[in-house]
């Protein structure tokens, strides 16, 4: 049987939201700004865009204390796990920094076991083995002979997953409250606090947060414009029709295009073991969030 239009219209609108994300890294690489500052512009520039979305649409941007409340501490969470990821691909580059980054899904399935009394699916407990042979594959070869900032950036990649967890947490718990703001100005909210708060973070730790060239201006601009705001936008329309088992296949070309793009940008070196084990490693990440 053919997928229903609103379907497919659905599929459409996840790939090409992916392919959007896909690039975040890339700019972050492409930008010649700091880690920080890099994480305050596509916020701004991602806000500012969330903000006029929300005019067009008149959606109201205050319900109370409570959207507030969520939405600080998910810019807190978001805020942390953008200032480690941006560092972690500086260092160990945009395609691994953005799979381990995508390890979130093994965090969020643990609460969900620990706190929520979700029960364990074969595909999770065959997942978390396949995640780290991937991983080994990657680079448990040359542990040895990686330097310290390295592997620094492999542990700012984990740290990456389990902020982004609890910041994943945090957007749909602010979701399902009854006072809770519409989609759009509550990305725009939660956007803004985190870059008022990587601002902060720049400014104590004397980063420079002047643009300094045209290309910087434009890769920031796209970088909030289309990822942070446009990007999940299309993403989240698209959620609306399909599948969670067939969203999340869809949604893992991001770290699959991210690799390939630092390889075909950056030129990085890739042996055929590292491959399979990237590829095993995004299976792994299939599997430990697919439901069935």
């Amino acid at each position: 049987m053919m997928p229903s239009l609103p379907r497919s219209r659905g599929v459409l609108e996840i790939l090409l939201g992916t392919v959007f994300i896909s690039f975040s890294a890339v700019f972050v690489k492409l930008a010649h700004v700091g880690p920080t500052a890099s994480g305050v512009y596509r916020n701004l520039f991602g806000a500012l865009a969330l903000l006029v979305l929300a005019a067009v649409r008149r959606d109201t941007l205050w319900r109370g204390v409570t959207p507030v409340f969520y939405a600080v501490l998910a810019g807190v969470l978001f805020a942390t796990d953008i200032f480690c990821w941006h560092r972690s691909i500086l260092t160990i580059g945009p395609g691994l920094a953005t799979i381990m980054g995508n390890f979130q899904v093994f965090f969020l399935a643990l609460v969900g076991l620990a706190v929520f009394g979700e029960r364990a699916t074969w595909r999770f407990v065959l997942s978390l083995p396949l995640a780290m042979l991937g991983l080994f594959l990657l680079v448990g070869f040359r542990w040895g002979t990686l330097d310290a900032s390295y592997r620094t950036g492999l542990l700012l990649g984990l740290a990456t997953a389990l902020t982004y967890a609890g910041y994943l947490l945090t957007l749909r718990r602010s979701q399902r409250v009854a006072t809770r703001l519409a989609a759009v100005p509550n990305l725009a909210l939660v956007t803004a606090v985190t870059a008022v708060i990587l601002w902060i973070v720049a400014v104590a730790n004397g980063e420079p947060l002047r643009i300094p060239d045209g290309q910087s201006w434009l890769v920031l601009v796209a970088y909030g414009v289309l990822c942070q705001a446009l990007g999940w936008i299309v993403i989240s329309r698209g959620l609306r029709t399909v599948e969670a088992s067939r969203a999340g296949l869809l949604l893992l070309l991001q770290p699959t295009l991210t690799f390939v793009w630092d390889v075909l940008f950056f030129d990085r070196p890739t042996t055929p073991v590292e491959a399979l084990g990237a590829a095993i490693a995004v299976g792994a990440i299939y599997m430990g969030s697919a439901r069935r």
